[in-house]
């Protein structure tokens, strides 16, 4: 009788433990998919937004810009910056450092990296825009980051970025007074 009870308490415990390690399984594996799925989810969530200074993305055919002539439209200007990563042994800077350009007209800038070693190497670039709120009228047409860049031994690259600055810009009384923009990219060494 008591080894009845005995097996039927394991029986239930060892029940429990599977339960419980079954809980903990799930809940590793979901943690582990959040994670992998984070970093994706927010490039998105931000692009979206024009969260955290991240430029939103045009469409080809939205290119073309009107002005509206009754909106007192002045010029920003545009500082380009780049900074490698990761120990990646490129060199990489912007062709031209400053731009002035006008809300609505859309803007051609080059970034140039350079492969200093003998072997290629594949980069990915990220993007930053400051001030954070210039993020939401920086319209991105034509980028090179997030797209690996593989780089031939000694090779030279000209990227181009295509941009436009929103003429809503103009409107926002939170950019009252602000006429510069930065633009910054990092090159992280690719994983692949």
């Amino acid at each position: 009788n008591n080894n009845e009870f005995k097996d039927e308490k394991r029986k239930t415990l060892d029940e429990k433990n599977k339960t419980t390690a079954m809980y903990v399984a799930i809940t590793i594996i979901m943690v582990l998919g959040a994670s992998y799925a984070a970093v994706p989810l927010y490039r998105v969530f931000c692009r979206v937004t024009g969260f955290g200074g991240t430029v939103r993305e045009a469409d080809e055919f939205d290119i073309v810009r009107k002005r509206d002539l009754n909106r007192t439209v002045y010029p920003f200007k545009v500082t380009f910056t780049a900074s490698t990563a990761n120990k990646i042994p490129w060199s990489f800077k912007p062709t031209q450092s400053t731009i002035e350009c006008v809300p609505g007209e859309p803007v051609l800038c080059f970034y140039r990296a350079t492969n200093n070693t003998d072997t290629p190497i594949i980069g990915v670039a990220t993007y930053n825009i400051t001030p954070m709120k210039a993020g939401s009228y920086f319209t991105k047409i034509q980028c090179f980051c997030f797209d690996e860049q593989r780089i031939n031994a000694h090779e030279t690259i000209d990227m181009p970025v295509l941009f436009v600055i929103e003429p809503e810009i103009l409107d926002d009384k939170s950019m009252k007074g602000v006429s510069d923009i930065t633009l910054s990219y990092t090159f992280f060494k690719s994983n692949d």
